[in-house]
């Protein structure tokens, strides 16, 4: 059995989630509370050292960093496929997961700061330098999609899952997608799947986890 330590409303655990549910491969979840700092717990760090999620093991083999997490999951389970053969495909999945995960996430902190009513999410300065840097990944992936339904893909690739557990929340935290028609409708795709729907972080989640959050900084 396959055991996923993970978090609700965090976007890294995420990733496998669905990937676990796209496979339909059967898996057991393990809520680490980071905001209890789970994390930092012996039992937990006798399973990753780096204190951080997610953690998959199967089979008694650990594995950390999710996008390893994923090509591991892909390499073993194969079906169905979430890898495209085609060279220019596979470069069209690698770059949306490398931009997604260390462009696009990093520049969308203050966004989310804002969306969760953080102390010093304000700094306009910071907002509008946020903004002009997910527009450049934004406009770049437009640019990459073309009439088929996913990046690279006529089916879901592990792109899809990366930048679907990403670019959602940045309508959520004010970010018009009018300028990307092709990306929007790529976006209303990804969340009416049923693996987006399940593994959806409740309000009722994400207002703990803000409460919790505000008193610790405050």
């Amino acid at each position: 059995m396959l055991t996923l330590y993970y978090s609700p409303i965090h976007v890294n655990p995420r990733r496998v989630w669905i990937t676990l549910i796209e496979k339909g491969l059967e898996f057991e979840l393990v809520e680490v509370k980071l905001i209890n700092e789970e994390q930092f717990k012996p039992e937990f760090l006798a399973i990753n050292p780096f204190h951080h999620i997610p953690v998959l093991v199967d089979e008694g083999f650990k594995m950390v960093e999710s996008l390893a997490i994923l090509d591991y999951l892909e390499a073993k389970y194969p079906t169905p496929p979430m890898l495209p053969k085609d060279a220019k495909d596979l470069a069209i999945v690698r770059m949306v997961q490398n931009i997604s995960v260390n462009e696009i996430l990093p520049a969308s902190q203050p966004m989310l700061s804002v969306m969760f009513d953080l102390p010093g999410g304000k700094n306009a300065e910071a907002i509008e330098q946020a903004k002009i840097k997910i527009s450049t990944g934004l406009k770049f992936f437009e640019n990459l999609l073309d009439d088929r339904p996913y990046f690279g893909s006529d089916n879901l690739t592990l792109a899809d899952v990366v930048a679907g557990t990403i670019i959602p929340w940045l309508l959520k935290a004010g970010i018009s997608f009018d300028e990307y028609p092709k990306l929007s409708a790529w976006c209303d795709r990804i969340v009416a799947r049923p693996s987006w729907q399940s593994t959806q972080a409740t309000p009722e989640m994400l207002q703990t986890y803000h409460n919790l959050l505000i008193k610790r900084m405050g």
